[in-house]
């Protein structure tokens, strides 16, 4: 057995298991931890079951099961073995099982007391995977609760041990391994803002391939992994090196190469040749490949990150984190000395995050909800988490769970639920392929949905009916792979289900929309580019695509934010089709919609496919009771505009609360619903809503608000005049001055002197005034003047004061007088 650094601290990690049973283990990249931790523990007296190893991707947990058969001298199947989606290799002797965080989720799930499992190591615990948390949070459930000699251990190399083994149990100890230390040398290539990432990566593969090459005769560096964000990318790199490096081999590396190819680009190359491997995230931990000495890194990583408002999950690239980078720099130095070239500058290394973010942050909770609904758990808190999961996340799932019939009202999991969680599927994809068991097209239904879980599969492009095409007659491996899961799915979920009898074929585009029903998108212009879904939400679409004819489409997948997301996966689809097979996602609503321009209700009846109208007319029976609820609102709205200005004006300056728009607004059932019962705009007459208004008050109230604002001023003359209280110079009055003769003191109310607006006998203004004492005293005698030359018939006393107050012109007043 091969002498690695882990083996220092072997003992140490031992005794925990043996003890409290569970440990956090810490070591770098290179220490052995993924291969040799496991095939230790078989020696263990109390390990007399499997010890289960998890792996975050397909790749890692066959190279890893891989390397530990061999190191035992056996073929994978025999002592270790794995369980990925699409490839498998296990036996009735396989003591070492290396599988998946998914495909662990759903052993637990549905075996809660593990049986036959002694030990579960979580590998690689700080990508912090959504399945890892999950798998860890139930593992932990299991062994409190039923499995109290169940051992686990997280190991990592860059996790908080601290953290980690807090959430494992008290005491739990932290092993940790210095690893072999090989020298590293980081190289800063800087970053070029106007090259694309493929062309600067090319760039710099060239530059580490010629700085490395070892200048001996026939002597040649070690090998080159260069890491790029994506399938996409690596594809252009690759195709551009090829030209300048025509006889090196330049192997890609990713989850949809075939794990012949993948093996290939693991290992070193045959003929001892040079080689140049491009590879996503994959290669940043777990596995190890040989001869590795140059790493080129973009800097650049590519997450799924799901979008609650567009029901989609949307790749996003950003700035690999710290974390990331060191993991990746880690790979040139696991097998000896090495030195790793970078496309940013060393000034900018501190502002990249510290770590990715958890997907347990960013990802479709749906899986997680449903799998907890199925283990007894309505509340995800109730169970230990390193992050816990968003409350909103996890309400919109619920939400989303509850329309495909997986769980009930109060979130437990409902028939269907079961049989959707038992087919070891997202829960859309579950539904789709029920649905299809049920009509007689699980295998469509099922292929449809490996579609859209394998990229690339059946090549490129939106048109998912020419993706199925491609990939029947695709001969690959992996194409091979994909159809065998596919029927497994198909024939599973007829197990699940009771076929209905049906002389006609379900349209593929109504299989993907009985899983995704929010995702049904109807198009909104011409072109075929913007449609509208079922769920609300605006998508784009490619109006070249052949898609864009189609009127209706059911959509698979869409990158891209929530406003405007790119459709990149769909099937057409035909209404009659959706009111044939989806019936019971039409629906008649009796509709209210307020037309802001004629200030009204109005009704209409409508067949409805959630957000996307099918018909729409007039509605001869409203609903009268939602008619006053919205006309209530719209009322409350702009109570400060649509009541009398007046009268909310006395109220205001008599400090009546009781009509202030605030109590008014709180109050609105009490006066306001009776006010608007039976109408539909709020045109109500003057009379009845000052009449509700002052219906809101006792007769104290009443008394007391004419006391303190009174709407009338009587003048000495016994004319009436409308009291003003709206304006900034309330309160105020207009009144002819003749109206005033004989009036010494100035008229108040209450302690508040009223704004005389004084007018000609014209009606014209004079002049205002708040002291009209002072007003017969000083500029009368100027209005005086002037108003005789104007209006001779009329009086224009000298002394105002001291006159008999009358609007009659001078003859007649003394005519009347005498």
């Amino acid at each position: 057995m091969q002498d690695l650094p882990i083996h220092a601290v072997m003992p140490d990690l031992l005794a925990a298991l043996r003890g409290p049973g569970a440990a956090v283990l810490v070591a770098p990249p290179g220490a052995g931890k993924t291969t040799a931790v496991a095939p230790a523990l078989l020696g263990e007296e109390w390990c007399t079951g499997q010890v289960i190893l998890l792996s975050p991707r397909r790749v890692a947990a066959r190279a890893a099961a891989e390397r530990m058969a061999a190191l035992l001298g056996e073929r994978a199947g025999e002592t270790v073995g794995y369980l990925t989606r699409l490839d498998s290799r296990t036996s009735a002797k396989t003591r070492v099982l290396v599988m998946t965080e998914a495909i662990f989720v759903n052993r637990i799930v549905d075996d809660p007391d593990l049986a036959g499992v002694s030990a579960i190591l979580f590998d690689e615990a700080h990508e912090r995977h959504l399945d890892s948390d999950l798998g860890l949070a139930l593992a932990l459930e299991s062994r409190g609760v039923l499995r109290e000699d169940l051992r686990i251990c997280v190991m990592s190399a860059t996790i908080d041990g601290a953290r980690f083994a807090g959430l494992l149990g008290k005491d739990i100890p932290v092993v940790e391994s210095e690893g072999r230390a090989f020298p590293l040398e980081i190289r800063w290539l800087g970053s070029s803002p106007d090259m694309r990432i493929e062309d600067a990566t090319a760039a710099a593969v060239m530059t580490a391939w010629r700085d490395t090459a070892k200048p001996g005769e026939g002597e040649a560096g070690g090998d080159l992994l260069a890491f790029l964000p994506g399938v996409g990318e690596i594809a252009r790199v690759q195709e551009r090196l090829a030209a300048r490096l025509p006889d090196v081999p330049i192997l890609p590396l990713h989850g949809q190469v075939d794990p012949a190819a993948q093996r290939t680009a693991i290992r070193r190359d045959p003929q001892g040749r040079r080689r140049i491997v491009l590879a996503t995230a994959i290669a940043e931990t777990s596995l190890t490949l040989d001869g590795v000495s140059v790493v080129v890194d973009s800097g650049l990583a590519r997450h799924a990150e799901f979008d609650k408002a567009a029901g989609t999950t949307h790749l996003v690239t950003r700035r690999a984190s710290q974390a990331s980078a060191g993991q990746r720099a880690g790979r040139a130095a696991r097998q000896g000395p090495g030195v790793a070239y970078r496309l940013w500058e060393e000034a900018a290394h501190a502002g990249r995050p510290q770590f990715d973010v958890p997907e347990i942050a960013s990802a479709d909770l749906a899986p997680l909800v449903l799998s907890l609904a199925r283990w007894g758990t309505a509340d995800p808190a109730s169970l230990a988490w390193i992050d816990p999961p968003p409350a909103a996340a996890i309400a919109s799932a619920r939400e989303r769970l509850v329309r495909l019939d997986a769980l009930d009202g109060e979130g437990r999991i409902t028939g269907r639920g079961q049989a959707l969680a038992a087919l070891s599927l997202g829960p859309a994809h579950a539904a789709m392929v029920l649905f299809g068991a049920e009509h007689g097209a699980a295998d469509e239904a099922a292929r449809i949905a490996m579609l859209l879980q394998e990229r690339r599969l059946g090549g490129r492009g939106e048109d998912l009916a020419s993706r199925l095409h491609r990939w029947a007659g695709d001969r690959a491996p992996r194409a091979e792979a994909s159809r065998k899961l596919a029927s497994r799915w198909a024939v599973q979920a007829g197990k699940l289900v009771k076929a209905r009898v049906s002389a006609d074929r379900v349209p593929p585009g109504i299989l993907l929309a009985a899983g995704m029903p929010d995702n049904i998108a109807r198009k909104r212009d011409p072109s075929g580019e913007h449609w509208l879904s079922a769920g609300g939400r605006g998508f784009v679409l490619d109006p070249a695509s052949p898609l864009a004819r189609s009127e209706w489409i059911a959509i698979g997948d869409a990158q891209g934010q929530a406003k405007g997301a790119r459709i990149t996966a769909a099937l057409p689809l035909e209404e009659s089709d959706i009111e044939r097979w989806l019936p019971e996602r039409i629906a008649r609503r009796q509709v209210l919609r307020w037309n802001e321009g004629e200030q009204r209700v109005e009704a209409r009846q409508e067949r409805r496919l959630d957000a996307i109208v099918l018909a729409s007319g007039p509605d001869p029976a409203p609903d009268g009771d939602a008619a006053v609820d919205m006309l209530v609102e719209k009322a409350v709205e702009r109570l400060g505009t649509w009541l009398p200005a007046d009268l909310l004006a006395r109220a205001r300056f008599a400090g009546v609360a009781a009509l202030l728009p605030e109590a008014l607004a709180a109050n609105a059932d009490l006066w306001l619903r009776p006010l608007l019962a039976g109408r539909r705009d709020l045109a109500v007459p003057r009379g009845q809503m000052v009449e509700a208004l002052l219906g809101q008050l006792d007769w104290d109230s009443r008394q007391a608000l004419d006391r303190a604002a009174p709407r009338e001023f009587v003048s000495p003359a016994g004319t009436r005049h409308a009291v003003d209280y709206t304006g900034d110079d309330a309160p105020s009055v207009e009144v002819r001055v003749q109206a005033l003769f004989g009036l010494e003191r100035h008229p108040m109310i209450g302690d508040t002197p009223l704004l005389l607006k004084l007018t000609s006998p014209a009606g014209r203004p004079i002049q205002a005034t708040r002291d009209l004492p002072g007003f017969w005293r000083g500029s009368w005698a100027d209005v005086k003047k002037d108003m005789k030359g104007r209006y001779p018939k009329h009086r224009w006393p000298e002394e105002p004061w001291a006159e008999k107050p009358s609007l009659k012109t001078r003859n007649a007043f003394s005519r009347g007088d005498s």
